[in-house]
């Protein structure tokens, strides 16, 4: 079969540049996941920057352009991955769409403004936004347990983010906040039905703490902890049922479920249990599969939408 052509615009971090770090887990960019599929190949690449533009070309072995309408009239790509800045994605996703591509992979944010996003998720079904973790098997485990009802209702869930000392609290939500709320809908199934005001500290302060409310459409409440000025970066969820609890982040994955308390008796308290989850994730992996399933099959899907992206930025939009 046909190898699917695949193309990028923007040519920074999470396009290909991450590859480089040696802690995280492989394939950790866009480039790094279409080298490593065997339906797929690099065709091009398109920045503004020189640099990056010689530096791509000479990792993947494909030639670069400044500018991407050459880049998609020349090689008539597939898939095109636009990673770029967020002020940026919804001009190359029009642009992408007006040319008829069959699927565009967009970066998160979805765009920098409410607006913007908006108009990104009316351009087509077929816009798959890397919120990356709808694709990790960890996510996708807690998602079974929580769905499955073994420890019945999901009651609350508490989200937790910080991203070091130097980044305002409004900058981490846009950003890395966008992977949190959008955690909160696939974990939970369910739509945001309220949000409640921020509280705390002010989403423009590079210090101090934010506490933001809400209340899913199933009825399970959530809050989110925003902390600045910290010396560490956390993302981290815990899921409360009736009867069990999830915790799930970059650190680890954790599960409980009620039994005999071993302190007291009578009493039932969270007992951790073995969960069998390890090695690599595959979230980047998992998340190219799911693009070349979209491109061989034209009435599939994505499993991340830009409909579910947009969700989160409407959540975010809420707060001002």
């Amino acid at each position: 079969m046909e190898k699917i052509s695949v193309v990028f615009i923007g040519l920074g971090r999470i396009a290909s540049l991450l590859e480089n770090d040696p802690l995280r887990e492989k394939p950790c960019t866009h480039a790094g996941a279409v080298a490593a599929d065997p339906d797929c190949v690099i065709a091009a690449g398109m920045d503004t920057d020189s640099d990056r533009r010689s530096l791509f070309s000479k990792t993947w072995k494909c030639p670069t352009y400044s500018d991407a309408g050459q880049m998609i009239e020349t090689h008539n790509p597939q898939i095109a991955v636009v990673a770029t800045q967020p002020e940026l994605h919804e001009l190359y996703c029009t642009m992408a769409a007006n040319y008829a591509i069959p699927l565009i992979i967009c970066e998160k944010p979805l765009s920098d403004t409410h607006d913007g996003a908006r108009r990104i998720a009316q351009l087509s079904p077929r816009i798959l936004v890397n919120h990356e973790r709808r694709y990790s098997k960890n996510y996708i485990r807690a998602k079974e347990i929580l769905d499955s009802r073994e420890f019945g209702s999901l009651l609350s869930i508490k989200g937790s983010l910080a991203m070091g000392k130097n980044r305002n609290l409004r900058d981490m939500l846009w950003n890395d906040g966008t992977h949190l709320i959008d955690m909160i809908l696939f974990l939970s199934g369910s739509a945001v039905k309220n949000v409640g005001k921020a509280w705390g500290t002010d989403l423009e302060s590079k210090n101090g703490t934010a506490f933001l409310t809400g209340t899913l459409e199933r009825g399970a409440e959530f809050v989110i902890e925003v902390g600045a000025g910290r010396d560490y970066v956390v993302f981290e969820l815990e899921c409360t049922c009736e009867r069990g609890r999830i915790r799930i982040g970059n650190d680890g994955f954790d599960v409980w479920e009620s039994g005999p308390s071993p302190y007291a008796k009578g009493f039932r308290a969270l007992i951790k249990r073995p969960e069998p989850v390890h090695g690599p994730t595959g979230y980047f992996v998992n998340m190219i599969a799911d693009a070349v399933t979209c491109v061989r099959n034209p009435s599939q899907i994505p499993r991340s939408t830009a409909a579910d992206a947009l969700a989160g930025i409407e959540f975010l939009n809420e707060l001002d």
